[in-house]
């Protein structure tokens, strides 16, 4: 029994499918929200997809909404957003209807105010920190006197009028400029890519290589001075092997590139003087130097003069200096006559004494201990000698059974040897018969498939091949014309033939098959 008339069932709504109701929605929330600007701060942001999409949500106090940049918007964003960082989102609101949920597709993306891009300066400031690219260690000394300044600003305004108005007036210098854009989208990394240029620059090459780099830019707001506080800037520039000046806004602008840079000048200008000193100070520096180095010449050469001067008055005279050697002289001169007296004494003395001990039985002594002598020695050698001889005999002997043996011990190594090379030789007969029975059965395979494949086999079939005057096989028709002499190869023998006149032989009806005769083949190519 039914409690439900079926008047209840019935209804004046419309009936809706699941996908039309979704599509009417989404088309409803577009056209509402086509254009719109929210502020909130982003949550779940954790870097670009894979795909190049970024996915997270913008969220205040009492809400969130789903957020997705693509990814050719996300590649042009000026501020590439950040975990905990309150934005002004521009865009439109749209839904995704196989969830029912809703989201915007952001198309521009700013921070919301100067507060905002302060926090992110500051905390984009403390991570380079922390990773130690403001060391005070890492930086550089500036060279005294470049011969080569690279700059890196704006072609076009005011700033590289003034460092090369300012340099040309302090020192003259070579100055190579890399145009970049100092402002804007993309500046940074202009910026960047320059002064990694300058560093990738060969020493000699056709540009020649800076001594000291400078990079400049007018004065301006926090956001006009952005692209200096890029990542990508400021690691450029730590990174620099040549010295780098900053030299970015006024005396009281201040950016992330200042803190990486070797140096940090409060203008344009004030950099140009940091990188070049004055040549008319230097000209009057050397002038001074050159005086005073003079001056200190002269006082030098005085002192020296007044000390030989000092020392000639205490060298004492030739008389002084020969006095006491002519008295000593003189001394012995006195004594050498009565020297050479005792001298001729005392040998005379001694020649005595030694000829009182040359008497005949001594001498005769000494010649009987000299024989003595000779004779033991003369023993001892035939002794020495007999030794030896009998050691080289027993050595001859030992060496002479030696040899007898010899004979015996090479036939029996001979023997050896002859049956090792029998055996390498019956082995060496074996491999080369097993060789040239395999190659023979190669060469009789291979002559066998290209047998088969000869187009010689496919003539055998009915077939037959037709070449020109320089026997080139004709593959149609169209090329021989009229007259031509050709040659028609069949399986038996070449027939040579004329081409005629031109148009095609009438076509022959194929015969109707009689009965008992067999059935049509295929043809085969082989």
């Amino acid at each position: 029994m039914s409690f439900f008339s079926d008047s209840d069932s019935q209804s004046n709504l419309a009936e809706y499918s699941v996908s039309e109701l979704s599509g009417s929605i989404k088309r409803t929330i577009e056209q509402a929200f086509d254009q719109v600007r929210v502020r909130g701060e982003v949550s779940g942001y954790r870097g670009p997809h894979s795909s190049g999409h970024a996915y997270f949500c913008l969220k205040d106090d009492r809400a969130r909404i789903d957020a997705v940049i693509w990814k050719g918007n996300f590649s042009r964003l000026r501020f590439k957003p950040e975990e905990g960082m309150e934005v002004i989102a521009t865009g439109r609101v749209t839904t995704f209807p196989g969830s029912s949920k809703y989201q915007i597709v952001i198309e521009t993306l700013e921070p919301a105010g100067a507060g905002a891009l302060m926090a992110l300066l500051d905390e984009r400031r403390r991570k380079l920190a922390a990773e130690g690219l403001f060391d005070a260690e890492r930086k550089k000394p500036l060279p005294f006197l470049p011969k080569v300044i690279g700059v890196v600003t704006s072609p076009t305004g005011a700033v590289i009028r003034d460092i090369l108005h300012r340099i040309a007036d302090r020192f003259p210098v070579h100055v190579v400029v890399w145009p970049v854009k100092v402002q804007g989208e993309g500046s940074g990394a202009e910026v960047a890519a320059a002064i990694e240029g300058f560093n990738a620059l060969p020493p000699g090459g056709a540009v020649t290589r800076p001594d000291v780099l400078i990079v400049a830019r007018g004065g301006g707001s926090l956001e006009d001075l952005w692209s200096f506080n890029d990542e990508i800037v400021v690691r450029a520039a730590a990174a620099s092997e040549i010295p780098l000046i900053s030299a970015v806004g006024h005396e009281t602008d201040w950016t992330l590139i200042d803190h990486a840079a070797d140096r940090r000048a409060p203008t344009p200008t004030g950099a140009a003087e940091m990188a070049v000193p004055v040549k008319a100070d230097l000209d009057a520096a050397i002038a001074s130097l050159a005086a005073r180095l003079g001056g200190a010449m002269t006082r030098q050469m005085e002192n020296r003069r007044q000390g030989v001067r000092a020392l000639s008055r205490a060298i004492p005279s030739l008389d002084q200096l020969l006095a006491l050697p002519r008295r000593r002289f003189d001394e012995a001169a006195a004594r050498l006559g009565r020297g050479l007296e005792m001298n001729t004494v005392n040998k005379r003395r001694a020649f005595e004494r030694t000829a009182a001990h040359l008497r005949p039985d001594m001498l005769l002594a000494r010649l009987a201990e000299r024989r003595q002598r000779v004779a033991e020695r003369a023993d001892r050698a035939e002794r020495v000698m007999e030794r030896r001889l009998d050691r080289s005999r027993a050595q001859v002997a030992a060496l002479d059974v030696s040899l007898r043996a010899m004979p015996a011990r090479i036939a029996v190594q001979t023997g050896r040897l002859r049956e090792r090379l029998s055996g390498l030789a019956l082995r060496a007969e074996s491999a080369l018969a097993g060789t040239l029975g395999r190659r023979r059965a190669l060469l009789q395979a291979q002559g066998r498939m290209l047998e088969s494949l000869s187009y010689r086999n496919v003539l055998g079939r009915g077939y037959a091949l037709v070449r020109d005057e320089e026997g080139h096989p004709v593959k149609g028709a169209a090329e021989l014309g009229p007259g031509r002499a050709i040659a028609i190869e069949f399986a038996d023998g070449t027939v040579d033939a004329v081409t005629g006149g031109g148009g095609a032989p009438p076509r022959r009806k194929p015969a109707k098959p009689q009965e008992g005769d067999p059935p049509p083949r295929q043809g085969s190519l082989f």
